[in-house]
């Protein structure tokens, strides 16, 4: 079977595990190379959910084997990711920290089977009093933080790695996210008098903890800038389209779709964020009533879906300095398209940035 005929199977599967319509898979599917797929994308719950809804199946071992995945890696670590979400926002709360969730839990409420998600790492934002919460954490649950990283502070708490983040995007190479983390930050400010109910952060009762929401437009950009930089920088997975799609779905009708569009259009996003909509309605069964696809390059749509399916550079990198360099440049040179895709910045102004900016200044936070 070829590699085209296994990723038409993989997105059918896709498609009837999240609820939509989708034609009969080939007549011998390549179970081995879907459930590769699957696992490759985190969708292994969703693929085992969409072939209940039609008649090929695996092999019976091959399928109780994924079902066990599915309670092993799905289910049950999402129980556990919810208790450490909960007991988090709790510690916040009783030493007067709003804590919001960023992606995660947050794009889960929107799916179906919220424990069908992949659960990883626990994002958040605490409305600017990163550094006193981080003290806070220290003081009273000797909680140890990383803050090696850039734009968040990292420490683990319950099992789970959580990023504290002080800048909503990565800001040191290019010029473009200083400008739009400076716009993510005034629609990350808390503000209970709102009149628009876009601009609007939700509160929500996690296991009877107070749980912050980012309001559908600081999410909708968050999120669609979030899926333009790693795609630009390597590679991004269906899950996060899933993400997107789930998430327009839900907000489609709050999220304010004029001041959207000309955000998405003043950072250079607009062409990528078209593509990936005609992605979301075409290819993952999406209603086309709900999602902005504007003038698409169809050949262009179709290179983006198969980088996602199959990426020209892989995530890993080999050991060695010399030549994880020599790598990270390639993949930076292959990429070239992507990122003129994803920014209008000056590539080579945007790399020795990025570069001095990890040499000389590896730590904040």
């Amino acid at each position: 079977m070829s590699k085209a005929e296994v990723y038409r199977d993989f997105l059918k599967l896709v498609r009837l595990g999240i609820g939509h319509s989708a034609d009969g898979l080939s007549a011998n599917p390549d179970w081995q190379a879907i459930g590769a797929n699957a696992a490759r994308h985190g969708l292994m719950a969703v693929v085992v959910d969409g072939i209940g809804f039609q008649k090929a199946l695996p092999p019976r071992e091959l399928m109780l084997q994924w079902v066990g995945q599915v309670l092993q890696g799905y289910e049950m670590p999402y129980r556990l990711y919810l208790r450490a979400v909960a007991s988090l926002a709790r510690i916040y709360n009783a030493h007067g920290f709003k804590m919001m969730v960023l992606k995660g839990y947050a794009c889960s409420l929107n799916w179906p089977k919220p424990e069908h998600r992949p659960c990883g790492d626990i994002d958040i934002w605490l409305f600017g009093k990163q550094k006193a919460a981080d003290a806070m954490l220290t003081k009273e649950a000797g909680v140890v933080v990383d803050t090696t990283h850039h734009h968040h502070t990292v420490f683990d708490w319950e099992g789970f790695t959580v990023e504290n983040h002080y800048d909503f995007v990565n800001v040191h190479s290019y010029r473009s996210s200083r400008r739009i983390e400076k716009l993510l930050k005034e629609l990350g400010a808390y503000s209970d008098r709102v009149e628009s109910v876009g601009f609007q952060h939700r509160k929500v009762a996690l296991q009877g903890a107070p749980v912050w929401i980012p309001s559908p437009n600081l999410h909708a950009l968050f999120l669609m800038r979030h899926l333009g930089a790693h795609f630009a920088a390597i590679s991004i997975d269906l899950r996060q389209l899933l993400d997107w799609g789930f998430f327009v779905e839900r907000y489609f009708a709050e999220i304010d779709w004029a001041w959207l569009t000309k955000v998405l259009e003043e950072y250079h996003l607009s062409v990528f964020s078209n593509c990936i909509n005609a992605i979301c309605v075409e290819d993952l069964g999406f209603d086309k009533g709900r999602f902005t696809q504007g003038v698409f390059n169809r050949p262009l749509k179709e290179r983006i879906l198969m980088d996602i399916l199959e990426p020209e550079f892989a995530s890993g990198e080999p050991n060695g300095f010399i030549r994880r360099m020599l790598f990270k440049y390639r993949r930076w040179q292959g990429n070239a398209w992507k990122q003129r895709l994803c920014y209008d910045d000056n590539r080579f102004v945007s790399f020795w940035t990025g570069l001095g900016e990890h040499i000389f200044k590896p730590r904040k936070g």
